[in-house]
């Protein structure tokens, strides 16, 4: 079975992400097979509008840890290498990804991204690189590794919420609900979860409506002005970055904490706010 499922249901192409075990976990192949989906979609003529879901419980829980993070060796262990690490190589699997994920923003058709469970750390970038996003009310959105390991390399934060909410997301690392996502602007609708389906296959019946040229003109229009702010270059510098979290001495650190206990619990550690990841131990007072 395929970890990017693709089918069409008349003028909407349906794209879902297919990991359920792991929440639809991102691994080396879902941001290809992703952009690959969207690709077809997009040279489709039938197609006027895609609709994007994850399987199972969650839209996405962002990158496999257990994979990237928790293994001391083999091909996923590379996110992080070994010292001195080379920052190119870093950067071109990282910005071969970003692009994968941005392949929702460039096509010509528009795309709703229908989240219910997490959309959290790089499932939050792949939903945000969408045109529109729908959430339930109770499910969850966040970039928690902006705490440590890791910087959005889609940097779509700051472009959906303006500066000063961006930051209070991403110096914090916190999580927030569909319902503080809309009050927030980071998203266009939450809705009741036992609503969301509905609300979605609602929204792409009327977008689907309008012809493509229409569709893919509007479109256009307001990318370009997106774009003409300099998302790209914004793109290259967080995807840089997000590398060098990888391999400062917080992230090494954080990377020896889920090889020696699990990456649930570096994560519990990291996202509760007291490990001291700089003296490699627990605050006095938080053990």
């Amino acid at each position: 079975m395929s970890k990017v499922l693709y089918e069409t249901d008349g003028r909407i192409a349906r794209i879902t992400l297919n990991r359920p075990e792991v929440m639809n976990a991102i691994d080396d192949e879902v941001p290809v097979l992703l952009a690959e989906a969207v690709a077809r979609a997009d040279a489709d003529p039938a197609v006027h509008v895609m609709v994007l879901s994850g399987a199972g419980r969650a839209f996405c829980a962002g990158y496999d840890l257990t994979y990237y993070a928790q293994a001391a060796g083999g091909k996923g262990a590379e996110a992080t290498q070994p010292m001195p690490w080379d920052p190119i190589k870093d950067y071109a699997f990282m910005w071969r990804n970003t692009q994968a994920f941005m392949a929702t923003w460039k096509a010509l058709k528009p795309v709703i991204c229908k989240v219910h469970g997490f959309a959290v750390a790089g499932g939050s970038d792949i939903a945000l690189c969408c045109d529109l996003v729908v959430m339930g009310e109770t499910a969850e959105i966040g970039y928690m590794p902006a705490r440590v390991w890791g910087c959005p390399t889609t940097a779509m934060w700051v472009y959906r919420l303006g500066a000063e909410r961006a930051k209070r997301m991403l110096f914090t690392g916190d999580k927030i609900t569909g319902r503080e996502a809309e009050a927030m602007g980071l998203v266009l609708k939450a809705v009741p979860d036992d609503q969301l389906d509905d609300e979605v296959e609602a929204l792409a019946a009327r977008m689907a409506s309008v012809p493509v040229n229409q569709l893919a003109m509007q479109k256009m229009v307001i990318n370009q002005a997106i774009e003409a702010m300099g998302v790209m270059n914004t793109q290259r510098l967080a995807t840089l970055f997000d590398g060098i979290t990888r391999h400062s001495p917080e992230g090494l650190h954080f990377k020896e904490r889920a090889e020696a206990v699990g990456w649930k619990q570096a994560v519990s550690d990291r996202d509760s706010g007291s490990w001291d990841w700089t003296a490699n131990g627990p605050w006095p007072g938080n053990r």
